[in-house]
């Protein structure tokens, strides 16, 4: 990686420190995820700088309370299906995701939809998604049989399966907890249900 984006994601990392100060499980879990998406970037070739820049930012707005994040969705025209109040958990990604647009107008803009993507994917998920929201799923912190299984097929099952059974568990995990289920996940896991069967 050229030294310019070593410094440029040094300097995020001192940003992302600062805004954590007080939540320093949540500002490890972030370095994790960097790591574990420059690390799924150099297996998929996907651009590792872009993959450790999303995975560095993508819980910038998990500091904000739930009633400051509805009201910036609202303000930022974010559209949300279903209960937004249901929906809140999910929103720090989409917010998250414009703020940092105007804060990091360097970044490629892809960074920033990984970013949007990160809590609830979609039917068209780029490599750099996928990237993104695995990482978010089995970066080193995050313990359980379903982060082993994951680790194990990476760099032996595609990039598309991977996020697939990454996008299924999430779903399983959802349902068995009895958690609201954001209403795009169903066609969004149908769409890659019948893409891996053609």
């Amino acid at each position: 990686m050229p030294q310019d984006q070593i410094e440029e994601l040094e300097r995020i990392k001192a940003l992302l420190e600062e805004r954590m100060v007080s939540k320093p499980r949540r500002y490890s879990h972030s370095l994790g995820v960097a790591s574990c998406a420059a690390s799924l970037a150099k297996t998929y070739g996907v651009d590792q700088f872009d993959a450790a820049a999303a995975g560095l930012l993508h819980d910038w707005d998990k500091v904000l309370d739930d009633h400051e994040l509805l009201v910036r969705a609202a303000h930022m025209g974010i559209e949300v299906a279903g209960s937004p109040s249901m929906a809140v958990g999910l929103l720090h990604g989409p917010v998250a995701a414009l703020e940092l647009l105007e804060l990091f107008p360097a970044l490629n803009p892809s960074v920033f939809q990984a970013i949007a993507r990160h809590t609830v994917g979609a039917v068209d998920m780029t490599p750099l998604d996928m990237v993104v929201f695995i990482a978010d799923a089995i970066e080193p912190g995050r313990r359980g049989d379903y982060a082993i299984r994951l680790r194990e097929m990476v760099g032996e099952a595609s990039l598309g399966e991977l996020f697939f059974q990454c996008f299924s568990q999430g779903l399983s995990y959802v349902i068995s907890t009895g958690r609201y289920m954001y209403p795009t996940a169903i066609t969004i896991y149908n769409h890659y249900a019948c893409a891996r069967s053609h």
